[in-house]
């Protein structure tokens, strides 16, 4: 076979949920590394602990961040940024299929033997199944966007097992952290990283109840984007044309406190700072974004050739507003408050102005870059206090600083 499933079994002792089961207590996402045989490897890997970006980055990238060159305050190291997209664009995938195209890109030259991402659950669309590709034709069946708790690093021992020296991975920034703090002491001879920038996860059956509120018949969804244009689009697999929903009538206000993990609303890596290239939306302005942050993500886009169309980013609109206001409603979440709803009859209006008034491009990334640094530090002070002095990084600070956010008496380390 050249794409399964490895067991997945948790150390001796441990009780481990099912791929897109219910979080783990505690600020964790089951990325794999607690599976694994070390026990002791979670307090080395864990980004939720005490996280050493600008050391990471020095090793990865050769240097760390610079908050005074281009973009990096908010993005991290990065040697070149782009819009971009293949052409003919991948069938099936979210958007064009770049992600799958760079990891089959790797097993078809031979550069790894095997890519360690995630598929679709053969029970479900929507639920994440960590898998080993083998066969860059089988990259194909990682198409598309999963909702739930993947434990793909469990996968590194068994790839290891199998014989695979060159490896690459596809995931999340909370993945890579723990990836690349245990990178050298794995026994791999290569590891390429492509990375998605994070996206607030949920269990796959809170995704479930998420869809129910979206369509009368959410069986049918086949496909879920949040779009740069402030649109949420869906995709039916019964015949019926897509749909487009502004954001402001999303029925988030709606969903339980819990929805959302309080791992995603403390993430210090939006943007997937250790992936060799980054992969997302959010600067793309209706494509993709793409990020190289080193030689080996520049040869790895390189390799796509004349099917990668590149374009400048653009650059619109004003953040300010929204961040602050943002601002606003998580303070009030925070404290426990319930949020302040906008008037039904305002709705349309706002939803109308957001596309033509508000951030695109390079100021969109921006402002959700900022708002994850906003969101993690009034939430780690209400529900994780003691953790503050080193969990958040020096780059979290800086961007909530411009908001009046500045870290009080014993909220820094002794590095900080």
């Amino acid at each position: 076979m050249t794409l399964h499933q490895t067991d997945i079994a948790p150390r001796e002792g441990l009780t481990a949920p099912e791929p897109g089961g219910a979080p783990r207590p505690g600020l964790c996402t089951d990325c794999g590394v607690s599976r694994m045989g070390d026990g002791r490897a979670c307090g080395r890997a864990c980004q939720f602990i005490k996280p050493d970006y600008p050391g990471l980055e020095a090793r990865v990238h050769g240097r760390a961040a610079d908050p005074e060159r281009g973009e990096e305050a908010f993005f991290g190291v990065a040697r070149a940024m782009w819009r971009a997209r293949l052409d003919p664009p991948a069938h099936g995938a979210q958007w064009t299929g770049i992600t799958t195209g760079l990891a089959a890109e790797l097993l078809r030259a031979g550069t790894v033997d095997a890519v360690l991402a995630v598929a679709p659950h053969p029970d479900d669309r929507w639920k994440p199944l960590p898998v080993i590709v083998t066969d860059p034709e089988e990259m194909a069946r990682c198409r598309g966007m999963r909702m739930g708790y993947a434990p793909t690093l469990a996968l590194l021992e068994p790839a290891r097992a199998a014989g695979h020296r060159r490896i690459a991975m596809v995931g999340i920034p909370c993945q890579v952290y723990a990836l690349r703090a245990l990178e050298e002491e794995l026994g791999f001879d290569r590891i390429h990283v492509i990375g998605t920038p994070c996206s607030d996860n949920t269990t796959t059956e809170n995704f479930h109840h998420f869809l129910a509120r979206l369509d009368d018949r959410p069986e049918t969804i086949s496909y879920l984007e949040f779009r740069a244009d402030y649109r949420v689009e869906l995709r039916f697999d019964d015949g019926r044309r897509p749909r487009f929903i502004p954001f402001l009538k999303l029925p988030l206000s709606d969903l339980p406190a819990d929805f959302f993990p309080m791992t995603c609303k403390t993430c210090v890596d939006y943007t997937n700072r250790l992936a060799d290239v980054t992969v997302g939306y959010m600067a793309g302005d209706g494509e993709q974004w793409v990020i190289a942050r080193n030689a080996r993500g520049e040869e790895m886009l390189a390799a796509l050739g004349d099917r990668l169309k590149t374009a400048p980013l653009t650059d619109k609109g004003r953040r300010e507003a929204a961040v602050r206001g943002f601002m606003a409603n998580t303070e009030r979440a925070a404290g426990g408050l319930p949020l302040r709803r906008m008037p039904d009859w305002l709705r349309p209006i706002v939803a109308w102005l957001q596309p033509r008034t508000g951030p695109r491009g390079l100021e969109f990334a921006r402002a959700r870059v900022e708002m994850k640094a906003i969101e993690t530090v009034l939430h780690l002070r209400r529900a994780h206090p003691a953790k503050m002095k080193n969990m958040v990084p020096d780059h979290v600070w800086r961007l909530a600083a411009r908001y009046g956010l500045v870290p009080a008496p014993g909220e820094r380390g002794k590095d900080g």
